[in-house]
């Protein structure tokens, strides 16, 4: 690029540059950043105020908006929208509900490329349609070309897009409980799932109880995750996750199916659990989720409603954050927020 003091013999020469202090001209207001056309520039020959100095650009420049414009093409994935630009910041908005993926440590080597901005949303964060999850913006008013190339290749190695939604979608959600669940205790525990589920876009197709015996939770578990009430995903509760031979896991091995992850990094709710029996996943509750208590488990379920398959991948990044206290209630889903919390 190269600077130019505005004078009004220059006009035919410098349509196009770009001005760099805010002005004021026939009334109205025209910010820096502006690209000037040659309306523009006609009306800036009766101007009787300060122009300042202006930006030429040149070959391998970029304006501060289409390089805002590009940024987002690199890093922005499925069920985004965007707002802007303006004066070069483009926010990306929730197109849709659902939790919002970061790929944290390529964000961190594209904003060590001067002058480029994204900032976002925190990874794993549920978030609302038309809720703001990333933005990206440019410090000068041109950039170099080769900048946003670097950041087009740190963008785009991985399998995934640096920034983007994964969608809540409709599953079938089965609920197996131990008997140990008193009856006073489950309409309570009943409509507190329901309305976790419901409230993510899934349904409830069934609740069943069984005695704390590996015959009838194996029962129970195989009608669930296979044939035709198989469920996408089922959800348990009077487990006892500490004991390798509760009848939960006794029951999922014998259906050829694996614990894949024995607690999380978050509390409260570390004691939660994940299995897989085929396609079919498995989580078992907490004992202080299964109320009114918002846990691990308001962060796990959103995930697994997305369709991301049970795994240890899908709550191992819990542990940045993990302390789950009602400082944290922003990355819980909106039926959470209000619910009990620990103090620490």
């Amino acid at each position: 690029m190269r600077l130019e003091r505005w004078r009004p013999g220059l006009a035919p020469a410098l349509e196009g540059a770009i001005v760099t202090r805010d002005l004021v001209v026939g009334g109205q207001r025209w910010s820096k950043g502006r690209r000037l056309s040659a309306d523009d520039l006609a009306r800036l020959s009766t101007f009787e105020g300060e122009v300042g100095t202006l930006i030429v650009a040149e070959a391998g420049d970029v304006h501060e908006d289409d390089a805002a414009v590009k940024l987002a093409d690199a890093i922005a994935g499925p069920n985004l929208q965007r707002r802007g630009p303006a004066q070069s910041r483009l926010d990306l908005v929730a197109a849709a509900p659902g939790v919002l993926h970061v790929r944290v440590r390529a964000l961190e080597r594209l904003n060590r490329i001067d002058p480029l901005e994204v900032f976002t949303a925190l990874d794993g964060q549920v978030v609302e349609a038309g809720d703001l999850v990333a933005s990206v913006k440019v410090a000068p008013h041109v950039v170099p070309a080769s900048a946003l190339q670097d950041a087009g290749r740190i963008a785009a190695f991985g399998r995934r897009p640096l920034v983007w939604v994964a969608a809540f979608v409709p599953m079938r959600v089965a609920v197996v409980v131990k008997e140990s669940i008193h009856a006073p205790a489950r309409q309570r525990f009943e409509a507190s799932v329901r309305a976790k589920v419901e409230a993510l876009g899934s349904r409830i197709v069934s609740f069943g109880y069984v005695a704390d015996a590996v015959e009838p939770v194996g029962e129970a578990i195989s009608r669930v995750a296979s044939g035709p009430q198989r469920a996408d995903l089922v959800l348990t509760a009077g487990g006892r996750s500490t004991d390798p031979a509760d009848p939960f896991f006794l029951g999922i091995e014998a259906l050829g199916g694996r614990v894949v992850r024995r607690g999380v990094p978050a509390h409260p709710g570390s004691m939660l659990w994940l299995a897989r029996i085929g396609r079919t996943g498995v989580v078992g509750l907490p004992t202080c989720g299964a109320y009114s208590m918002a846990t691990a488990a308001d962060l796990v379920l959103p995930r697994l409603l997305t369709g991301e398959p049970v795994s240890a991948r899908a709550v191992a990044g819990l542990g940045h954050g993990g302390i789950l206290s009602r400082d944290m209630r922003f990355r819980f889903p909106r039926y959470a927020r209000e619910l009990e919390a620990p103090e620490g």
